[in-house]
């Protein structure tokens, strides 16, 4: 989780907060950082028998599974490299989502052991999903070397007003972690720790608002993130280094330091091994970079003006191009705000439209402008 996500998640979990106050959460100084950014892309293969979940990733389930890219920093490539190496790999089968990292650590440590702590206080390895790409209703799993998780449920990203749902809970999920050293030792030095994850598909089917587990050539957006903390040792025991921030790491770049910006997640293609067992780049992309330029540009037109703009003029914007889209955005205001659309062209040649709200809920919609089933 990002240091501004981790700030306000806490303080949403211990004291009321009007986030509208925040207006420029999500502006167009974000954007700018974020928009150049492609997504990474991921195949995620069926498990034909079922992995061990112990932490180790040496069972033969996984040998069939690619790693992903090597973790970046959260900001891209205006960052340098991480000083260790992450990387995961995935599985899936009409019971679990099966999720795997291994992570080069030389001092393997953590300090909570009660479920629900607020697990980023250690370093730790988390999992964020997002099952139909709307940015809304998405889950978040955390974990650290203790195999002590944290699992969330966020109806709206934090920017627009989103509380963490600290109650929601994964039944039947399984966990585990192997560490290759010795835990909370300072004497020696490790080489790593891995850990193994399985999330039932039922769980993720009360709010994926699609079919769950999915069908082969389905995509969902997902992110990985690791958070690693720099130490001193005190007194024989591991402590994070007074007044330094952490370090975000995490396989699809986000822009910003900030996780809770589930546009900008990876996309994990399900294939059932027979097909969709090649990437398949999102061909909404094109209307989802229009429409989130859109939305970040009113969070800062709201911000000074008070009030949402109407057209593309009034926001700047009248005179930009829009590459991959039928046409310039339409912007309407609403009641609650304002909705702005824009269609692309499929591969068959069909008009396809898609809308984004002004608390950034992005939809696909048919001509009647109601969201597919």
């Amino acid at each position: 989780m990002s240091a501004y996500g981790r700030l306000v998640c806490w303080l949403l979990l211990i004291v009321p907060v009007f986030l509208g106050s925040r207006a420029r959460a999500g502006a167009a100084e974000d954007w700018a950082k974020m928009r150049k950014i492609r997504p990474r892309g991921y195949v995620c293969q069926p498990a034909r028998k079922p992995p061990r979940i112990d932490g180790r990733l040496d069972d033969e389930a996984w040998k069939s599974a690619e790693w992903t890219d090597r973790f970046v920093d959260i900001e891209g490539n205006r960052k340098s490299k991480p000083r260790f190496r992450t990387r995961a790999k995935m599985l899936w089968d009409q019971d679990y989502f099966y999720i795997a990292a291994d992570m080069i650590e030389p001092h393997v440590w953590g300090t909570l052991t009660k479920h629900d702590s607020v697990i980023f206080h250690d370093n730790d390895f988390e999992v964020f999903i997002d099952p139909d790409g709307d940015t809304h209703e998405y889950y978040e799993f955390e974990m650290n070397a203790l195999n002590t998780g944290w699992d969330l449920f966020l109806p709206r990203p934090y920017k627009d007003g989103g509380r963490a749902n600290n109650s929601w809970e994964i039944p039947g999920l399984k966990t585990a972690v192997a560490i290759r050293g010795t835990l909370n030792d300072p004497s020696d030095t490790d080489t790593g720790w891995s850990v193994e994850i399985a999330i039932p598909w039922k769980v993720l089917a009360v709010s994926a608002n699609r079919s769950s587990p999915p069908k082969s050539g389905d995509q969902w957006r997902v992110n990985f993130s690791r958070v690693e903390w720099k130490h001193i040792v005190e007194n024989g025991k591991y402590r994070k280094v007074p007044k330094m921030r952490e370090d975000n790491w995490v396989w699809s770049p986000q822009g910003i330091i900030d996780m809770h910006r589930p546009e900008m997640w990876g996309h994990v293609q399900f294939s059932d091994g027979k097909t969709a067992t090649k990437f398949r780049r999102d061909p909404s992309w094109p209307a989802r970079v229009a429409l989130m330029s859109v939305y970040h540009q009113q969070k800062s037109f709201i911000g000074k003006h008070k009030k949402w703009a109407g057209s593309l003029r009034e926001l700047g914007l009248a005179d930009s191009k829009w590459p991959g889209v039928v046409a310039a955005p339409k912007i309407e205001l609403t009641t609650g705000g304002y909705v702005a659309t824009v269609a692309i062209k499929t591969s068959s040649g069909r008009t396809r439209r898609y809308q984004v709200r002004a608390d950034s809920k992005l939809t696909a919609v048919d001509h009647r402008g109601a969201q597919p089933e």
